[in-house]
């Protein structure tokens, strides 16, 4: 995300973060926060291949037990993932941020990243020369890319476990 003359757009400063990003970043981020609450709304895993794979099976081989699983823990984890698309919008515009809003993004952006890829059916040996033939699809894994470097950059700030 940073070129190598410039700081990283997140980095620690103390028990926070700070966060140096254009503004025209911090706008796509919200943009993109709204147009994946409303995923998380509208579709379900048998309704969109990319919400099924932010919520995979937990018994593969076991219809049943499987249903059941949904049946407690979908809400939970569905809510989880709203409150932190709730976090990114409300702290998008943020110069400094906590380890857990720091944490929320994190998770939206992979999240994203993950129904992107999903939807683009990107493996390891994907690169922007597969989709240079598709605008929309080479547009697609531009932001799978950002969202990949944003990824990255967080997990560069965050400290050792």
């Amino acid at each position: 995300m940073a070129r190598s003359d410039e700081p990283e757009p997140i980095r620690r400063h103390g028990d926070r973060f700070a966060v140096t990003l254009p503004d025209e970043t911090r706008e796509a981020l919200r943009r993109l926060a709204v147009q994946y609450r409303a995923l998380l709304r509208e579709e379900d895993p048998s309704s969109d291949p990319g919400v099924a794979r932010l919520f995979p099976p937990a018994h593969e081989d076991d219809l049943l037990a499987n249903l059941e699983y949904e049946r407690v823990a979908h809400d939970g984890l569905l809510a989880g993932r709203l409150r932190n698309v709730e976090t990114l919008e409300r702290t998008t515009g943020a110069d400094f941020l906590s380890e857990d809003d720091l944490l929320a993004w994190m998770a939206v952006a992979n999240d994203l990243r993950l129904v992107l890829g999903t939807r683009l059916e990107v493996t390891e040996e994907s690169t922007a020369r597969d989709f240079a033939k598709d605008p929309e699809g080479r547009e697609t894994f531009e932001l799978y890319g950002f969202l990949s470097a944003l990824v990255g950059v967080i997990l560069e700030a965050l400290p050792e476990p």
